[in-house]
């Protein structure tokens, strides 16, 4: 009777079975050249999908036509050639985010670059949507750079997009380094994500977080000028979605894409290899939305999704200061301001070497500190009469006496935004420094002494002053009280810092 009852058990379960073949498309490889390559007999596939080449070489599809499939290859491999076979995954590229990335560098697609083994429990797309208008909140609290130039002039907040433009070698990879830097002490995670940079300069860049400690709450996302032109198409993407997995968590995130100069010659290089038409200067027709859907990732997200932020600060490069060319012209258009630096500042030893006049942040005083908004009121018009003033000063020296004093006071506001690199200024820092010029204590300060003096003023008054010092660190602002401590002390103190 057992036997029955089990024969009768297994005749059921063989009867409910059934069998559910699956269909593995492969489709063939047809042309091969400059890590690009057509597929033909792969139909069904995703935009950005993942394909797995014979050999086990991954490339990526970019191109989906009615008859085949054009895919960038990752690794510059040469096992891939004509009658390779190809089969489609199923799944588009993916970046691993979490905690686990903290001091880490990765290259897009989350294989470690520091010798190190990385274990990730959380995957995202590169490719994803930008968070809905309705998902997002104003911009209203400041993203401290450290650079007293652009904290008292140019503010930037959290959430915003600051764009940074200008030559070569005029110092855009500092300021953001510095901006970096100063988040040791917040509550900030950073991603630094280099596209097509020199492999030696990446490692500088990442020597110089280790030396200040800063990796201990940074991710360095690096597709370098050697990696194929598809890692350094994917790499921001894969940064903006290692910090979105923060900004989900309520964190705020700062990120530098390190530039998309390059990103966008990389994706010409794609687009022309993938038989795409050119169109100005030779890029395809959806360059601009290349960077529009990378830089509207960067957001502060409303309390309802978390109420985490991106503040973004791409740097594009230029040639010749020409900021109206096609690239810089497109991302101008899509970021809420531009830091400019100009090489001829650079070369006069103004450093950092931002022209006031040509940038601009569209947030504004809406994300700045009451205590800085109260000190810097009138740094842009001062400054634009001291250019005005010494341009036709230029042309004879019979002044009078209030010409030579906004001169005067010209000079040592010039003086005062000059800053050493890695060596970013808190809050207080530069309240102290402002209000110092204000109240023209710096003005007898020879301009070979002005480095040393400032450092002077700011260690006597910080120690003059501690109850002041805290409260404008802790909370931003500066009471009537603490500005009147603040200006007597800096008077009383003025030999001891000048001298």
């Amino acid at each position: 009777m057992e036997l029955k009852n089990i024969s009768a058990f297994l005749k059921a379960q063989i009867e409910a079975y059934h069998v559910q073949p699956i269909a593995y498309h492969r489709g063939i490889v047809t042309r091969v050249g400059d890590g690009v390559v057509r597929v033909e007999g792969l139909p069904g596939r995703l935009y950005g999908e993942l394909l797995e080449f014979d050999g086990g070489v991954y490339g990526m599809a970019l191109d989906l036509t009615e008859n085949g499939v054009g895919a960038v290859l990752f690794d510059t491999a040469d096992a891939v050639c004509v009658g390779c076979r190809v089969r489609g995954t199923g799944t588009v590229a993916e970046t691993p985010v979490g905690d686990v990335l903290l001091g880490r560098v990765i290259d897009p697609i989350g294989r470690p670059l520091d010798g190190k083994p990385l274990q990730a429990d959380r995957f995202l797309p590169v490719e994803r949507p930008a968070p809905a208008i309705i998902d997002r909140r104003p911009v209203d609290k400041p993203m401290e750079t450290g650079i007293l130039a652009i904290d008292s002039m140019i503010p930037i907040g959290r959430g915003q997009r600051e764009l940074i433009i200008g030559d070569r070698q005029t110092g855009k990879t500092t300021i953001a380094l510095d901006s970096i830097l100063n988040q040791k002490n917040s509550d900030m995670l950073c991603v630094y994500c280099a596209i097509g940079q020199k492999a030696s300069t990446v490692a500088g860049v990442i020597q110089t977080l280790r030396n200040a400690g800063a990796m201990d709450y940074t991710v360095v996302v690096s597709a370098t000028a050697s990696d194929s032109p598809a890692m350094q198409y994917l790499a921001p993407y894969a940064a903006a979605s290692v910090a979105e997995a923060f900004s989900a968590q309520g964190k705020d995130v700062l990120i530098v894409y390190d530039d998309l100069t390059k990103h966008a010659v990389a994706y010409r290089t794609m687009s022309l290899l993938l038989l795409r038409p050119p169109g100005r200067e030779a890029f395809p027709g959806d360059v601009f939305y290349l960077h529009s859907r990378l830089l509207e990732r960067s957001a502060c997200l409303s309390k309802e999704k978390g109420g985490g932020s991106i503040t973004a600060l791409p740097i594009v490069e230029t040639m010749a200061g020409n900021i109206s060319a096609y690239i810089p012209t497109n991302i101008i258009s899509i970021t809420d301001g531009q830091i400019y630096l100009e090489s001829e500042l650079f070369h006069a030893d103004v450093r950092p070497a931002v022209n006031t006049g040509l940038s601009v942040s569209r947030v504004g005083r809406a994300a700045q500190h009451d205590a800085m908004k109260a000190v810097s009121g009138t740094l842009r018009i001062d400054l634009s009469q001291y250019r005005e003033m010494a341009v036709f000063t230029r042309f004879g020296n019979d002044l009078d006496a209030s010409t030579k004093k906004m001169l005067r006071r010209g000079e040592t506001l010039i003086n005062i935004f000059k800053q050493d690199k890695n060596h970013p200024l808190s809050v207080f820092d530069e309240v102290v420094l402002l209000l110092a010029y204000n109240e023209n204590c710096l003005e007898a300060v020879p301009a070979r002494n002005m480095r040393g003096a400032m450092q002077k003023l700011i260690a006597v008054i910080g120690g003059a002053c501690p109850g002041e010092r805290e409260r404008i660190l802790q909370t931003g602002k500066m009471s009537d009280a603490d500005k009147a401590a603040l200006t007597a002390a800096l008077h009383e103190k003025q030999e001891e810092y000048t001298s």
